[in-house]
């Protein structure tokens, strides 16, 4: 994720990221340059008298009102996935310091509580890069035994979690646990468990094919006979126009493709590595 001054606004206006839709979209904006200058000089050379055309502007103002309706509810659509996201990270940091704290204060043994301090950990960095696609068991703090026991699990974020379930159900029968401390800690660990499960909810569950697949198509058919009727007012200058309104309707849609999934490595994602390490920094300090 980026972090930016949002008051830099000269900055923000002559910067030009890697993130930028211009530098996404700049192969597609001189197609549809080439397009819309080959359709101005085929009507302007053999249809030179075609000035009925000039009534499709107020047809077209009328289909881009349309589109920009459907354009804010994709965006706001993407960023509430993107928000929610970042809420469900933010409970991940909360009830890990919670699980630390609370872990932390109950006299384990030192080789309990490492045990405690790395599956803490472990299960920030496993969720981030199962929400990725694979996790990483060299990421993780782990005996060969717990590594052997997790390769052959296929949602290491759950086993992480059944692995401190068993440990607590073990100190419980051991009397080094009491019922109350025991909900206590459970508590904490239902809520991890509930924020996986979130993320994955919105990980799987992308917008509807077939309502993307319609406004793209709409997106395109729009833009591409959008110089039918501006040729006969601006000549070819029309191709000025409709790469400048290609480039404002895609854009959207494509920032609105690339935070709906926030949990990945894009620019504009969620910045999970530095929310892990957070975790972890955290609650390595609650333990010393």
């Amino acid at each position: 994720m980026i972090k930016y001054n949002p008051k830099s606004w000269f900055q923000l206006i002559f910067a030009f990221h890697k993130s930028d839709t211009f530098r996404i979209l700049w192969k597609e904006l001189i197609y549809i340059a080439l397009f819309s200058l080959g359709l101005s000089y085929l009507e302007i050379t053999f249809f030179p008298n075609a000035t009925y055309l000039s009534g499709l502007i107020s047809v077209y103002s009328l289909v881009g009102f349309v589109i920009s309706l459907l354009l804010v509810f994709r965006t706001n659509t993407a960023y509430d996935r993107w928000w929610e996201g970042r809420r469900k990270w933010g409970e991940i940091v909360n009830d890990s310091r919670n699980l630390a704290v609370k872990i932390s204060t109950l006299q384990f043994a030192a080789d309990e509580n490492d045990f405690f301090r790395r599956m803490i950990s472990n299960f920030a960095f496993a969720t981030k890069e199962h929400l990725r696609g694979a996790v990483k068991l060299d990421e993780l703090e782990l005996t060969k035994e717990e590594s052997k026991a997790l390769e052959r699990k296929g949602h290491v974020p759950v086993e992480i979690v059944h692995l401190m379930f068993k440990h607590m159900n073990l100190l419980k029968s051991e009397g080094k646990l009491s019922e109350m401390e025991y909900l206590a800690i459970n508590e904490n660990l239902d809520s991890l468990i509930d924020s996986l499960g979130a993320c994955e909810r919105i990980l799987n569950t992308p917008i509807p094919y077939s309502y993307s697949l319609f406004l793209k198509k709409f997106i395109f058919i729009y833009t591409t006979t959008l110089p039918l009727a501006f040729i006969t007012t601006f000549g070819y200058y029309s191709a000025i126009i409709t790469v400048f309104v290609f480039y404002v309707l895609v854009s959207m849609e494509v920032l609105a493709e690339e935070i709906e999934d926030p949990f990945g490595t894009d620019d504009n994602d969620l910045p999970t590595d530095q929310m892990c390490g957070t975790i972890k920094r955290n609650v390595d300090e609650v333990f010393e």
